[in-house]
Formats: structure tokens, sequence, C-alpha cells
């Protein structure tokens, strides 16, 4: 698709600066392509068929827009669903830490390794 792009906009330049050149040259080159005057319905014609090589350009370019950006949309989901991953594996090894922790702090009640206070008199 971006190739049609490419392609349907070198057609839009190369159709209009040809125009252009026809135009303002148009007194010079008469009788080369078989044409003695310049009508309106000529210019017209011309015309209609840059707005058709436009308007497919035009069309080109915006489809090719929908798609990055919905290429887009797609990387940027996939990147939060990364995230939101990476997070949760986060959290979990920090949570297991904290449960060890707590653990050996439970394991630690039952064989204390200070001796109990005692009380002189």
């Amino acid at each position: 698709m971006k190739q049609l792009n490419k392609i349907a906009h070198l057609l839009v330049l190369l159709f209009f600066g040809i125009s252009l050149v026809f135009f303002l040259s148009f007194n010079g080159i008469k009788g080369l392509f078989g044409i003695e005057e310049l009508r309106s319905g000529m210019v017209v014609y011309f015309l209609l068929i840059g707005l058709v090589l436009y308007l497919v350009s035009f069309g080109s370019d915006h489809m090719v827009k929908n798609g990055l950006k919905e290429e887009i949309s797609k990387k940027e989901a996939e990147k939060k669903e990364l995230k939101a991953t990476l997070y949760d594996l986060e959290k979990g090894i920090k949570l297991s830490k904290l449960e060890n922790k707590i653990n050996q702090k439970e394991e630690g009640k039952d064989s204390p390794t200070l001796r109990p206070r005692q009380n002189f008199k």
C-alpha cells in the first residue's frame, strides 16, 4: 500500500508538472499535438483528470495513515499488557520476599535467641 501511495503522489506531481509546462508553452507547441487553439473544455478535462489523480492519491494516503494508526494502537496495547505483566511479576516477587520474612519471624518466635530478661534485687 505504501508503494501505491508513493506512485499516486508521483503521478499527481508528474501530471500537474506536464500540464503546467504544456499550458505555459502552448503558443510555441500548438501544431505539435494537432491542437490549434486552447478551449475551455480541454482545460476542464485536464483539471478533472488531475482531480481524479489527486483524489486517488489522497485516498491512498488516508488508507496508509489509518493502517499506521492501527499498528500504533496494537503496539500500545501490547506495551500496556507487558507493563501489567511486569508489574504483576514484580509484585509477586516482593510479596514472596515479604512472606518469607514473615515466615522467618514466626519461626524465630518459637526458638528465641535472646534470653528473657532477669530482674535482679
